[in-house]
């Protein structure tokens, strides 16, 4: 989970009307909104929108309305029995955003929710993050995780110092980089945990000043940030980073101006990219939907009623009938992998499949030579996710990781989604961030 205190703000202004005037003219139009049915079918027919792993799924569904009350009901339920089989293990953040899909909107119909406990223990988990950040200068899994937990805790009133959050989510410190680039979608997410914050305490005489100045110094900082890792096309960071940095555009437009940042263009460009299969692993279908429907996750309200889904956007659970043609048989790749540790290298060529994925690569070199290129996996919301190569496992302790990269250049997808092409370049390198 590249997976925080917030209250919702229904009711309220963001700043003045601005915000909000965004976010329906840059909300795809209702002519265009059968566009992202791809979207909504793939959250919906995937079994990962039932477990824990589907929070951002479940979240973007409801805060958007894109499901019949049938369908919020069965999901919901389903979840719940997830987070309580798995609390125990989760990380902060894995909580953070199970709180977040079960409370985008009020629970189905006969459910209840004790969101109280749910807070509580997001609590813990939050402060078990802050006292490895006083040790180290690392919470124990990462700022975006940490921004989710603050974000959640003010959503849903739970306790947070203020003192801590202007600290900690201080733009210039080394945990919203990786590899000395910063990363958009960290820097988004605090966006949103930084926004929620200044709006609860805005007007409370018993705040200090400086932490109120701080706050908004940040946020300010963080939205130059998020801009300047804009594309020519529009896209900030990349295709995956764009959603949830739209989201901290749309609560931030005091701090930019319409020449810093052409939301249609980025929308316009987003949607191409749907039409072109771009959103195919449900997590970032989620990330993506609730920027295209005008929403961000301040407009998470537990109290509020859900709105379900209408026909044009209605996606049915039932499979689609899909004609059969004669099978052709496919073409076979070359491409080089490699297995990089410090300064070796262990290198093969590799026959695959066209069309094959990264994943694919890795399985027919450890099917070739295991000793060299045996690897294992967990599965994770963004598909698989490499824990172990040679024996050496990736520790989020020592900060390190199995990083993938094609022709020199790290990749922004997963070992499961990334199609590789005749004569990639591919490795698999120890690194450490």
């Amino acid at each position: 989970m590249r997976q925080s205190h917030q209250l919702p703000l229904l009711g309220l202004l963001l700043f003045s009307l601005i915000p909000r005037q965004q976010c329906e003219i840059c909300e795809v139009s209702k002519e265009n909104k059968t566009a992202l049915k791809p979207l909504i079918h793939t959250m919906i027919n995937s079994n990962y929108t039932k477990r824990i792993h589907g929070a951002n799924a479940l979240l973007s569904l409801r805060l958007c309305g894109s499901l019949n009350q049938s369908q919020d009901k069965d999901l919901t339920e389903q979840f719940i029995l997830s987070v309580n089989s798995t609390e125990p293990s989760l990380t902060s953040g894995q909580l953070a955003l199970a709180i977040l899909a079960l409370g985008a909107c009020k629970a189905p119909d006969g459910m209840s929710i004790n969101y109280s406990e749910l807070i509580k223990r997001l609590g813990n988990k939050y402060k078990a993050e802050i006292r490895n950040m006083d040790h180290d200068g690392n919470p124990l899994t990462n700022y975006y995780q940490l921004s989710l937990d603050i974000l959640a805790l003010c959503l849903f009133s739970g306790n947070y110092s203020i003192t801590e959050v202007a600290k900690f989510l201080n733009p210039e410190n080394k945990n919203y980089y990786f590899h000395g680039q910063f990363s958009v979608d960290t820097g988004a997410m605090a966006v949103l945990a930084l926004t929620c914050v200044k709006n609860k305490i805005r007007g409370q005489e018993q705040i200090d000043r400086k932490d109120e100045e701080n706050i908004d110094k940040h946020t300010k900082s963080l939205v130059i940030k998020i801009l300047s890792q804009k594309t020519e096309n529009g896209l900030l960071g990349n295709i995956y980073s764009t959603g949830e940095a739209m989201q901290a555009l749309f609560v931030s437009p005091n701090y930019y101006n319409e020449n810093q940042w052409v939301c249609e263009k980025t929308r316009d460009t987003v949607l191409t990219e749907i039409s072109q299969g771009a959103f195919r692993i449900p997590i970032a279908a989620a990330q993506i939907l609730p920027a295209l429907m005008g929403k961000t996750y301040l407009d998470v309200n537990k109290d509020s009623p859900c709105v379900y889904g209408s026909d044009s956007l209605h996606i049915s659970t039932q499979e689609p009938i899909i004609s059969v043609t004669p099978a052709v048989p496919p073409s076979q790749i070359q491409v080089n992998y490699s297995v990089v540790i410090d300064n070796r290298k262990d290198r093969i060529m590799v026959s695959v499949t066209d069309g094959s994925v990264f994943l694919n690569v890795m399985e027919q070199a450890q099917k070739e030579n295991s000793t060299l290129f045996g690897f294992q996996t967990k599965e994770t919301a963004w598909g698989p996710y490499i824990i172990s190569v040679q024996g050496i496992k990736a520790s989020t302790n020592n900060r390190t990781y199995w990083e993938l990269l094609s022709n020199g250049e790290p990749l922004s997808q997963g070992a499961g989604s990334y199609v590789v092409h005749a004569g990639d370049d591919l490795e698999v390198r120890w690194s450490t961030y």
